[in-house]
C-alpha cells in the first residue's frame, strides 16, 4: 500500500497509469465522440477511426466503449496488429472463439463469412477493435478493407474500430489507401486536456479515490498542466510523484514548488545541450585553427628533443668567443 494513502486520507491510489474504468473522466468533446462511436456500431456503419498522440487516453476510451456495449455485440480486440496475414486470420478467429485454424486466406474468408452471417441471424452485431493501428502492415490494412466489404441485405456484417497514434493519419493518406479512407464513416482525433479540464480531471480522480478536498492548489494545477501539456498519462505520473513528495515533506496541500521539484526529476535533459559555456569548454576544449608555424611554437618542449641541444651549444660558443675577445 502506498505510504501516502493514510496521510491524505485516500482509499486507493488515484493516479495509476493503467486504464481503470472506475476512474474514467471524459471531457465534453470526448463524451460526444464516444456517443458517435456507439452510434456507428449500433447502426452498423462499418469503419470507425480514432487517433491521438501517446498518452491522450485512447485505451481508456476503448474500455469505456466496451463497457457501454451489451451482450448483443460480439467483440474482439487486437492490441498489436503487426502480424503476418495468416497469423492475423488465426488470431482473429481465436478472438471471436471460432475454434478453427486456417492455412489459407480463402478458407478463412469462407468460414468467417459464415460466422458473420450466423451472428447476423442471431440479431447480434460484430465489432473488431484494432489498437496500435500504426503498427499494422499495408497488407493487414488491405485485409481490413476487404473484411469491411462483407454485407448482407445492404447491411455491414462487421464493424471495425481502428485506433492509432498520430502517424497513422499520415499512413492512410498515401494513395494506396484511398479505398480504405472512403470506408471510414467516422474519424475522431483525441487531443490533450485544456487547463480547466486538467483541474477537473485531477479533482475527479481524487474524489473517486476518497479524497474529501482538493489536495492540489490552483498553482500546482498550473504547473501540472504546463508540464503535461494536458496529456492524461503525464498528469497521472506527476501527480502520483507529487503525492509521494508531499508526504515526505508533510505537506497536506500540494503547491507549485513540489510540482516543480517533481517535474525536474522527470525531465530528461540532453547532456549535449544543457552544459554551460564553461562546462562545455572544459569537456570539449575548442580546437585552435593554426598555421604550421604557429602550431610548431605551441608544441611542448618535451616534444622537440633537438632544439634545447642546439641552444646549449650555441650559448657555449658565444661565451668562448666573448672570452677570447676579452683575453686578446
Amino acid at each position: 500500500m502506498p505510504v501516502y494513502l493514510s496521510f491524505y486520507q485516500l482509499d486507493k491510489k488515484p493516479f495509476e497509469i493503467t486504464a481503470d474504468p472506475e476512474f474514467l473522466w471524459l471531457s465534453e468533446k470526448h463524451k460526444e465522440s464516444l456517443a458517435m462511436l456507439q452510434y456507428g456500431i449500433m447502426e452498423n456503419k462499418g469503419c470507425l477511426l480514432l487517433t491521438g498522440d501517446v498518452g491522450t487516453g485512447k485505451t481508456t476510451l476503448i474500455h469505456a466503449l466496451e463497457q457501454m456495449l451489451g451482450d448483443d455485440v460480439a467483440l474482439a480486440t487486437i492490441f498489436d496488429p503487426n502480424l503476418g496475414t495468416i497469423d492475423f486470420f488465426n488470431h482473429l478467429a481465436e478472438m471471436f472463439k471460432m475454434n478453427m485454424r486456417f492455412d489459407s486466406k480463402g478458407t478463412f474468408v469462407h468460414h468467417f463469412t459464415n460466422f458473420l452471417n450466423t451472428t447476423f441471424v442471431q440479431n447480434k452485431r460484430v465489432l473488431l477493435v484494432i489498437d496500435e493501428a500504426q503498427r499494422a502492415t499495408p497488407e493487414i490494412l488491405e485485409e481490413l478493407r476487404h473484411l469491411s466489404n462483407i454485407e448482407r441485405h445492404y447491411t455491414k456484417l462487421i464493424n471495425i474500430f481502428v485506433v492509432g497514434q498520430n502517424e497513422f493519419i499520415g499512413m492512410i493518406k498515401a494513395p494506396g489507401f484511398r479505398a480504405l479512407r472512403q470506408r471510414i464513416f467516422l474519424n475522431y482525433h483525441m487531443g490533450p486536456f485544456t487547463r480547466k479540464e486538467t483541474g477537473e480531471y485531477i479533482r475527479h480522480r481524487l474524489q473517486i479515490a476518497g479524497a474529501k478536498k482538493m489536495i492540489f492548489n490552483a498553482g500546482a494545477v498550473d504547473e501540472i498542466h504546463k508540464f503535461s501539456k494536458g496529456y492524461p498519462r503525464l498528469i497521472n505520473i506527476v501527480c502520483d510523484l507529487a503525492l509521494v513528495s508531499g508526504y515526505v515533506d508533510e505537506a497536506k496541500i500540494i503547491k507549485p514548488d513540489i510540482i516543480r521539484e517533481c517535474t525536474d526529476n522527470l525531465t530528461i535533459h540532453n547532456e549535449f545541450t544543457t552544459f554551460s559555456k564553461t562546462e562545455s569548454s572544459e569537456i570539449n576544449p575548442p580546437v585552435k585553427k593554426t598555421t604550421p608555424r604557429k602550431m610548431e611554437k605551441d608544441i611542448p618542449r618535451g616534444k622537440k628533443p633537438f632544439q634545447w641541444v642546439f641552444a646549449f651549444f650555441g650559448a657555449i660558443v658565444l661565451l668562448l668567443v666573448a672570452a677570447g675577445i676579452i683575453y686578446y
